[in-house]
């Protein structure tokens, strides 16, 4: 559309430049385009977004669905006026959900709602959103950018986001065959991820502090505590397309382990976690030495160095081990399955 046919001199006096939300779309669909797949039909400026999942050979498609926003990591993004990472973190936080029931992603949308659109500001968000939509093989196929001046601060906004994926229902991942002895594997986070941020902002006082170098981390506290959340789609794809007979996974988010392991197991099972199997990484310390945290407490807020953890078959560990590294995986074996109450029990 030409900005020109559409202007609006008494909603601009309101706050809200309808020209400014043109710009960012002209800025933003090359980003879009980056993340097409096959399966999307029309383009940006649709009503809806449109795609065409390929379900030949399934014998009974199934769309997954999943939603998140980032949260008040934001607030680093905002006090660091760094826009470029954020959106990894919005698409991360749903794939990796979708993800745990063997459901490919296909599609994104997000929902930028701000104070005032600066559309080189919007596009830098989206950037980091066409990221993970790349990372994780899905389409960025439609969104919205909402200026609500008085609403939020000028130079704020949220960020949400929402994914579909497709899966056959008989090969969909389910803990109905997990047994006694399967191995729990952990993948390597890339640090806190996107949860927990509203403690991690108290204790490290973090307005005063994120500019601060630390010898410990090698950068400076906001950098570390910005890094994205790491996609781990393509890697259990992997698995999947390998044979592997995966028996639960748990995207390890808000409430740490004991919050969402407890949410792969089945009835009458156990997962048994070695907490000293998960390589410690220097910015939990800093944070619990920080708050003066109980250990419990960072074990149920955060996910201390792994971001999913995934049940396997004896017998197929050492395979699965290899196809993960391969992916680029950090893989620990930290802990194993037992019969017992539904759960799990962290040995700290």
């Amino acid at each position: 559309m030409n900005p020109n046919s559409s202007q609006s001199a008494s909603y601009a006096a309101a706050g809200v430049d309808v020209t400014a939300g043109y710009q960012a779309v002209n800025l933003i669909k090359p980003l879009v385009a980056s993340t097409t797949v096959p399966g999307v039909l029309g383009g940006i400026g649709d009503f809806g977004g449109m795609f065409a999942p390929n379900v030949q050979g399934m014998s009974r498609p199934v769309l997954v669905s999943g939603t998140d926003g980032v949260g008040t990591k934001l607030k680093l993004a905002f006090l660091m006026d760094k826009h470029d990472t954020v959106g990894v973190d919005c698409v991360a936080m749903c794939v990796n959900d979708i993800i745990c029931s063997g459901a490919s992603p296909m599609f994104f949308l997000d929902y930028i709602a701000c104070g005032k659109n600066y559309p080189e500001k919007i596009a830098q968000i989206v950037s980091g959103i066409a990221e993970g939509c790349r990372q994780s093989e899905c389409a960025l196929i439609g969104g919205e950018t909402a200026e609500m001046p008085g609403f939020y601060p000028e130079n704020e906004y949220d960020l949400a986001g929402f994914s579909v994926g497709l899966v056959d229902y008989d090969k969909r991942v389910t803990n109905a065959r997990m047994q006694e002895g399967d191995l729990l594997l952990g993948l390597a986070s890339s640090g806190v991820h996107s949860n927990g941020y509203s403690l991690v902002r108290k204790v490290l006082d973090i307005e005063h502090t994120y500019d601060d170098y630390s010898a410990e981390l090698g950068c400076k506290l906001g950098e570390e505590l910005l890094r994205p959340t790491r996609i781990y789609v393509r890697s259990i794809k992997c698995l999947m397309e390998n044979g592997i007979d995966i028996h639960g996974i748990s995207h390890i988010t808000g409430g740490g382990l004991y919050e969402n392991v407890p949410r792969m197991m089945p009835q009458g099972f156990t997962a048994k976690i070695n907490a000293a199997a998960i390589p410690q990484k220097p910015i939990f310390s800093i944070l619990q030495k920080a708050g003066q945290i109980p250990t419990r407490d960072m074990y149920n807020t955060f996910n201390m160095g792994v971001g999913m953890i995934v049940a396997i078959p004896r017998d197929q560990i050492g395979t699965a081990m290899n196809l993960l590294v391969q992916n680029g995986e950090q893989v620990f074996l930290i802990g194993h399955v037992e019969k017992g109450e539904q759960g799990v029990e962290v040995d700290l």
